[in-house]
């Protein structure tokens, strides 16, 4: 039997093993769709600690385990805008982005929004896809200097 995916709200101490996870999986999965200068602009935001502290202190950003193991992490600004999902490298496709998105759609509704939007990345795409995602247009974002493509998506809920 698989062992539970339990969710819980992060907390300061989360930071070491958040950023680990954030720096890992632009580094090993998002590296098949974005330059090696691109991964390593996106990936330096792990360094950015004030940044983390002040998502966990203000954002509803919680984090799922596995048997005490963080294995990934989602976060919401602003009542209804997904600011972020990550899970762990090795821990890709088993459930876990599933998990966190379907509660992180419930606090939406519970903030009484009917929509939530977020900006994915080309290779987060498929996910959202499959969750009845739609785009609603491709976008060019300027970060530190380099040109990243991604997708502003919106799910009616």
């Amino acid at each position: 039997m698989k062992n539970p995916i339990e969710i819980r709200q992060a907390t300061l101490e989360d930071i070491p093993e958040i950023t680990k996870i954030f720096r890992d999986t632009v580094t090993h999965i998002n590296s098949k769709h974005y330059s090696e200068k691109q991964i390593k602009v996106w990936a330096s935001g792990a360094d950015d600690i004030e940044k983390w502290e002040e998502r966990i202190n203000k954002l509803y950003f919680i984090v799922a385990e596995i048997e005490q193991t963080l294995v990934g992490f989602a976060y919401l600004k602003n009542g209804n805008y997904f600011d972020g999902l990550f899970v762990h490298k090795d821990y890709q496709r088993q459930g876990i982005a599933s998990k966190l998105l379907r509660i992180i759609e419930s606090q939406v509704m519970m903030n009484d929004f009917d929509v939530i939007k977020s900006d994915v990345s080309k290779t987060a795409l498929p996910f959202f896809d499959n969750k009845y995602y739609e785009v609603i247009k491709k976008q060019k974002k300027n970060f530190k200097g380099l040109v990243f493509e991604n997708y502003l998506v919106e799910k009616t809920l």
